[in-house]
């Protein structure tokens, strides 16, 4: 019984590991109050400019003002767990019935108070290695 229990953790561990998510990129951005980050996604024949910045910074929560494909959203993200990301999916809802849509997470790490600047993480998924990302200065 203490073999089959074991075997059963183990590969419960490896299928874990083999499922897990896969980011294709991985970058730290710092952005000082207003300013903006632009950003080129490029798929298949689409090329859309992703934007963002930030404008407040009150009692842990960054207000980060954001637009994608003429679509503008603001969020308040904090560092707790559940509030510290958004999630933004990179193709239409129709185009992704085969495979997982790729998407950009933005993850707010932490607040510089020396210099004031918020410090992100931007990570991007594409389980098929179509979409390349540039940033524009």
């Amino acid at each position: 019984m203490k073999f089959f229990l074991r075997f059963f953790l183990v590969l419960a561990l490896v299928n874990s590991f083999s499922y897990g998510l896969d980011f294709k990129q991985t970058r730290t951005i710092k952005l000082k109050k207003d300013e903006q980050k632009k950003i080129l996604v490029k798929y298949d024949n689409f090329i859309k400019l992703f934007e963002f910045r930030w404008t407040l910074y009150k009692n842990g929560g960054l207000v980060i003002h954001r637009s994608y494909d003429k679509i503008i959203s603001q969020n308040i993200l904090y560092k707790r767990y559940k509030n510290n990301t958004f999630r933004l999916e990179l193709k239409l809802p129709g185009a992704g019935k085969y495979y997982n849509l790729p998407y950009i997470l933005v993850k707010f790490e932490e607040f510089d108070f020396t210099t004031n600047e918020a410090v992100l993480k931007l990570f991007l998924y594409d389980d098929l290695g179509k979409v390349s990302l540039k940033d524009i200065k």
